[in-house]
């Protein structure tokens, strides 16, 4: 019987990391979607403002936050929820949290830097 538990347990690593290679094949096809339109020509994409650049990407990590809490809390309360799921979105947001953070901390540097140069 132990055999059968080991087996059912490699399964779910299978779907895991089937799970992650889909994630990966996505994230590459969104990457080469978003640079199609640097590759024919700027001149036919709207140009905006770096502050609207930055807001989108905030409210992306928001957003992406607010996902993985509600299946974290969906988990909790006991319904029909995927572990992998939750983990997953858990992860997705940790990532983009970290991200922005660390554009943050370099645009902070870059103001203070701009800050100390003599006039």
């Amino acid at each position: 019987m132990s055999g059968v538990g080991g087996v059912g347990g490699v399964g779910g690593i299978d779907r895991v990391m089937q799970l992650r290679q889909q994630i990966l094949e996505r994230n590459e096809a969104l990457s080469r979607a978003n640079s199609t339109p640097a590759a024919t020509g700027i001149a036919d994409a709207k140009p905006t403002s770096f502050a609207a650049t930055l807001e989108n990407a905030l409210k992306d990590v928001n957003q992406s936050q607010s996902v993985a809490g509600e299946l974290s809390a969906a988990y909790e309360r006991g319904e029909t929820v995927d572990i992998a799921k939750v983990m997953l979105a858990r992860q997705q947001a940790s990532v983009g949290f970290e991200a922005t953070l660390q554009v943050r901390n370099k645009l902070l540097s870059a103001y203070q830097n701009i800050m100390s140069m003599p006039v």
